[in-house]
């Protein structure tokens, strides 16, 4: 079966939680958290959850476990935190949890942050992506730029057909 196949398989709307890793922002302050609810809703795509987290490794795990618990939830969308700075652990935090990962994700969007936007500091990136239990979990910079980079070019283009993958061996 091909990719098109796939996609035509593929739900068209996806329940999203949001959660934005951040020792500072509050959900009056999130814009990078409001522009992936903004992009998800003009997609069709539904919000169930969204939540601030301070940028700690227990913190970030905790809400990853409770959205595998749910399901109204089948995508998790993480914004925050994934710098090389002593303070960034949601990189650690995800992967550590990832059955599968998604290693294409991180290196696309480096690619694409290299030569669209930020040149060689997309070094810095530790954007990654993959499967813990039924759930997508996509995690990228806390950045307005880099959530409408990721969302536009990435994430919105291939959420369902993520989905769809998931899901067909259960």
């Amino acid at each position: 079966m091909s990719t098109i196949e796939h996609k035509k398989e593929a739900p068209k709307s996806v329940k999203c939680m949001i959660i934005t890793v951040s020792d500072t922002r509050t959900l009056e302050t999130d814009k990078s958290g409001e522009l992936i609810k903004s992009l998800l809703e003009e997609n069709n795509h539904v919000i169930t959850e969204y939540q601030i987290v301070k940028d700690e490794y227990v913190g970030i795990q905790a809400l990853l476990k409770h959205a595998e618990t749910r399901a109204d939830i089948d995508a998790v969308l993480i914004n925050g935190g994934t710098g090389i700075a002593l303070r960034d652990t949601t990189y650690e935090a995800v992967k550590d949890l990832l059955q599968k990962e998604m290693p294409g994700f991180g290196e696309i969007f480096r690619y694409l942050s290299y030569a669209e936007d930020i040149g060689t500091a997309a070094i810095l990136s530790r954007a990654v992506a993959g499967v813990y239990g039924s759930k997508a979990v996509f995690s990228m910079p806390g950045s307005s730029g880099a959530v409408k980079l990721a969302m536009n070019r990435i994430i919105i283009p291939e959420l369902g057909h993520v989905i769809r993958e998931i899901r067909k061996d259960l």
